[in-house]
């Protein structure tokens, strides 16, 4: 896995490091060509032309004061290892969290909508950041895509089609309610929201092992030391999404205004269709509807059933 942010040391004398969750290692250049916002979303640069570009750095007491504050029912304690997270989001990540306070405008309502609908944490809206960077097109080194980075299996199981034409782990609204639903599954097993996270990051079987392993102990800062590295700075990297997502402000962190040009709507289509002819019919760009529609992987809509 390349990443651009070096390891970070989870603290233990052994040395032992912990990986980026995934949503924190794409490039920005990346970030911004997977989102095709040249066809459907125009940032615009000089809105933070008199905001200072510089981290104040602040003691732990103010992140423990602020993080407590958050209107959350999830428990989100304060650690080293959460603050070294919250410095990478503040610090050499600025630009990424920036771009992604303006994407989610685009984002949150879908998920706030299904946590709610659920009677879930809003707070879960922040694990596609750490998941995917709020990337649709998200594809990770192991297969896992779209916002929620969905495993075929798990996507399958959760009702999300798969096949050489469309894959509906990278439809932002089919995804995000199939992740809710998951995430309430495994909820009612774990009736523990650390434990939960996890799970969803490196699947049940491993937390059921690091359980074992540590002795039945069944909560997640005593199974850490037997977690996949990448799933030890999970939560940590949840804890300081939800942090820098609710005060980038007080780092002097800007989100650039979203707009998007056109107004969208939703069809339906039960007939063979490439992007080309509908955007023909509808006099607009093809590529503008593919960046709406990230789920068609060959820009055809295929025949023999309803789709949207």
């Amino acid at each position: 896995q390349n990443i651009e942010e070096p390891p970070i040391n989870n603290g233990e004398e052994n040395g032992e490091t912990t990986d980026l969750p995934i949503g924190m290692t794409y490039p920005m250049d990346s970030l911004l060509n997977d989102w095709n916002l040249k066809t459907h979303i125009t940032i615009k640069s000089d809105d933070c032309n008199n905001t200072q570009d510089w981290n104040p750095i602040y003691p732990d007491s103010v992140y423990i004061s602020r993080i407590s504050r958050m209107p959350t029912i999830m428990e989100m304690p304060y650690n080293e290892i959460v603050r070294k997270y919250i410095d990478l989001y503040t610090g050499r990540m600025r630009n990424r969290v920036s771009v992604m306070l303006s994407i989610s405008n685009i984002y949150m309502p879908i998920f706030e909508e299904a946590l709610d609908t659920y009677d879930l944490p809003h707070e879960l809206k922040y694990l596609p950041v750490i998941e995917s960077a709020l990337n649709p097109s998200a594809v990770s080194r192991v297969g896992a895509s779209g916002l929620w980075q969905f495993m075929i299996k798990t996507g399958k199981l959760y009702g999300l089609e798969s096949n050489s034409l469309v894959d509906e782990r990278r439809d932002p609204i089919k995804s995000t309610w199939a992740a809710v639903r998951y995430l309430k599954d495994l909820y009612s097993i774990y009736n523990d929201w650390n434990l939960v996270i996890a799970a969803y990051n490196c699947g049940p079987g491993n937390i059921n092992k690091a359980i074992r392993r540590s002795g039945g102990k069944t909560d997640y800062w005593s199974i850490y030391p037997y977690l996949p590295k990448e799933t030890r700075g999970y939560v940590p990297a949840f804890i300081a999404a939800n942090y820098v997502m609710n005060y980038y402000y007080d780092h002097n962190i800007c989100p650039p205004d979203t707009i998007i040009p056109i107004n969208t709507d939703t069809i339906h289509i039960n007939q063979r269709l490439h992007f080309q002819q509908i955007a023909e019919l509808c006099d607009i760009n093809a590529e503008q509807i593919k960046s709406l529609n990230p789920q068609y992987k060959r820009d055809i809509i295929p025949g023999g059933k309803t789709y949207t």
